[in-house]
This record gives C-alpha cells, sequence and structure tokens, in this order.
C-alpha cells in the first residue's frame, strides 16, 4: 500500500497515541517478532486492542501485519474508514449478509496472500467482564486451508479499562501485552481440540502475566 507525506504523519501519530493510552509494556515469553507469515490471537475487550498490538510490534514486522477488523465499525464514517483502510491497512469482514462464496475466512485467506500476517480476536465480539469467551471456529477453518500458518497467542491485560464498550472517549492507562509461544494446527486435529487448545494458550498467559502483577506488587512491599 501506498502512502503519502500526510498518510505517514497521522499514522505515526496514531501509533504513538496508542502507545501512550495503553502504557504498554510488551514482554514476548518464548517467542520473538519475526516477520514470518503469522495469526496473532488474542483476547478482546476493546475497539483499541487490535490497535495496541498492531503498535506494539517493531516496525518492519508491524509493515506485514493487518488487523481484522468489524466493516460493520470501522467501515461506518469517512474518518474511521480512512483510519482502518488507508492508516492500518486492515481487513474489513462483513458480520452480516455472509454468503459461502464471500465468507470471512476466504476474505482473510485472500487479503493475506502468501505474504501478510494478521490480528484477530477468535472470541467474535468484545467480552464486556474481561473474561475470555468462547472461540468461534473461524480460526480452525482458517488454519485448515492455510496449516502452514504460525499462531501466536496474545494476553492483553487491562485494555477493557482503557475503553470500555460504550465508552467514546478513552482513559489513559498502564497494561501489558504478552506475545505467547508459536503453535499451529496439527494433522487431523479436530475443531474442539484445537479450539480448546488456543483458548488455553491465552489463559496460560494470563496466569503468566497474573503471576508478574503478584510479583511487582511484593517488590513494591
Amino acid at each position: 500500500m501506498k502512502f503519502n507525506l500526510l498518510d505517514r504523519i497521522n499514522q505515526e501519530f496514531l501509533i504513538r497515541l496508542a502507545r501512550f493510552l495503553s502504557g504498554a509494556t510488551v514482554l514476548w515469553h518464548d517467542s520473538q517478532p519475526d516477520t514470518c507469515q503469522r495469526v496473532y490471537f488474542a483476547n478482546h475487550t476493546s475497539h483499541l486492542d487490535a490497535v495496541v498490538i498492531w503498535a506494539a510490534l517493531p516496525s518492519h514486522v508491524r509493515k506485514l501485519t493487518r488487523m481484522v477488523a468489524a466493516k460493520d465499525y470501522w467501515g461506518n464514517g469517512r474518518i474511521k474508514k480512512y483510519i482502518a483502510q488507508k492508516l492500518f491497512n486492515a481487513i474489513l469482514i462483513e458480520r452480516a449478509n455472509v454468503s459461502i462464496k464471500n465468507t470471512p475466512v476466504k476474505i482473510m485467506l485472500d487479503e493475506i496472500e502468501n505474504k501478510y500476517s494478521m490480528i484477530l480476536f477468535p472470541e467474535g465480539g468484545r467480552s464486556e467482564t474481561g473474561t475470555l469467551g468462547t472461540f468461534k471456529s473461524g480460526i480452525y477453518h482458517l488454519c485448515k486451508k492455510r496449516p502452514d500458518l504460525e499462531l501466536i497467542p496474545v494476553y492483553l491485560n487491562n485494555m477493557n479499562g482503557i475503553l470500555p464498550r460504550g465508552k467514546t472517549l478513552p482513559v489513559p492507562m498502564l497494561s501489558r501485552i504478552v506475545f505467547g509461544q508459536p503453535m499451529w494446527i496439527e494433522m487431523n486435529e479436530s475443531k474442539n481440540n484445537f479450539l480448546e487448545r488456543t483458548r488455553e494458550a491465552i489463559l496460560k498467559l494470563k496466569k503468566l502475566e497474573d503471576r508478574y502483577e503478584a510479583d511487582e506488587e511484593y517488590s513494591e512491599d
């Protein structure tokens, strides 16, 4: 995607804004940034989640990473559409009127080709309580068609406090982004097993984050 100078300035501003609002500490646990084709999958509590993950990636990785976003939200209005499509190069997905020939999985595969990684949220919608919900089957069907894609679980801590559901103005807070160990779909793996295994990968990162928080509180005392 080609950028003019104004686009680059606006993009850099939004990256810095996302980092400021989230106050995010970034932790790579048994993994590291890489330009190989990946699916970063995370818990979902805020409209800022995808932007914060994207902004946390090193620039050379970020250039090859596209966030998956709901078309009815990010495609609604000229400003949001400009931000999503032009600045973030997002993959906009229809959540209604989906046809067999134009499923979200097909759109994602067509958009990433053999080049881009993506950021997605297997729960589908945002959690109101912060509790990790049941994973929908989209990520399974995606990986069945592209078993070579490397999966990176991501746990976002405290993002729901920055921009809760129903709020329009974010409140700056400290948060943490934990990137986990790479994983892949296994040969002949069932849908239920795969969805449970990927969900459990995020829950393990949450437990790890809880230990970090406990250690930090202990050290402060």
